[in-house]
């Protein structure tokens, strides 16, 4: 479970991405308003998928790194974890507060209506997309090192902790 909720994120994860940054460059058309709840209606359904995943890993705990790895590299693990955490669950609730600082009505999936949980506010709506921002360029400088770390942990320290994650390995 641990490793479908890990990979079919970081599928949608790489698709929101591209939303947002396509949805933010387009020219204002019916298009770019597709963009724009195709990113809102995936962002919520991965604040669900993030909040199943720290269930998941609550219930059921992570692999202990192996004993070779130093420990400021096993707080650096737990701590850029955290911060993957934190930013999947800030972009999506910080995206909402825009939603509904701008008061633009949104159909998640065109399915059922998002409820506003602000009142309308251009203050508050420029704020956040200032802070849903800068969690978007927090999470990618922590992604990349996410990802860095396990390209080390294979080809450099030749050890299972990549591997271990990769779909169709057992523990």
């Amino acid at each position: 479970m641990a490793k479908l909720l890990h990979w079919l994120m970081a599928a949608l994860l790489l698709i929101q991405l591209l939303l947002g940054a396509f949805a933010l460059i387009w020219p204002l058309s019916p298009t770019k308003l597709q963009l724009f709840i195709w990113h809102k209606s995936l962002g919520l359904l991965l604040l669900v998928l993030v909040l199943i995943r720290l269930a998941w890993r609550w219930l059921n705990p992570v692999p202990r790194l192996p004993s070779s790895v130093p420990p400021w590299q096993r707080l650096a693990s737990q701590l850029s974890h955290l911060t993957l955490y934190v930013c999947l669950i800030a972009l999506p609730i910080t995206g909402w507060v825009i939603n509904s600082a701008s008061n633009v009505p949104l159909k998640v999936f065109w399915l059922f209506r998002l409820p506003n949980i602000t009142e309308p506010d251009k203050a508050l709506e420029q704020l956040m997309k200032w802070v849903h921002g800068g969690f978007v360029m927090l999470f990618l400088l922590v992604l990349v090192v996410h990802i860095a770390a396990a390209l080390h942990h294979h080809f450099v320290r030749h050890d299972e902790v990549l591997t271990r994650m990769l779909p169709g390995r057992s523990r």
